[in-house]
């Protein structure tokens, strides 16, 4: 994993965002949270996990789903399968020792 900090990568709205091999973070204070840069490491596994295309692929599809589901861009987002996963373990700086292949599923 490569930490690049780096605004202009950031999509406006979010503090950081996953693209294998790197993580892209707003500023500093991000990649300095351990919460933050585990839950974006939990998104680089899985991308690993689906040959990266289609985790992209995935996502997209999910949040579209989502978004139509809940007619809200936050409740959307937070609600993707890939999201509830990291979301729940980012403070658990050992999951990915214990994680299971395609563990997101159970999110679904």
């Amino acid at each position: 994993m490569r930490l690049i900090i780096s605004k202009f990568w950031v999509p406006k709205g979010f503090d950081g965002i996953a693209i294998f091999p790197f993580v892209f973070v707003r500023d500093v204070f991000w990649a300095e949270k351990k919460s933050f840069v585990n839950h974006e490491k939990i998104h680089l596994r899985q991308q690993i996990e689906m040959l990266i295309i289609f985790f992209f692929i995935w996502y997209g599809l999910e949040f579209l789903i989502r978004l139509i589901q809940y007619k809200n861009f936050k409740t959307a987002y937070r609600n993707i399968s890939f999201e509830r996963e990291a979301y729940t373990h980012e403070r658990n700086l050992t999951y990915l020792t214990s994680r299971r292949f395609f563990s997101f599923i159970k999110y679904l």
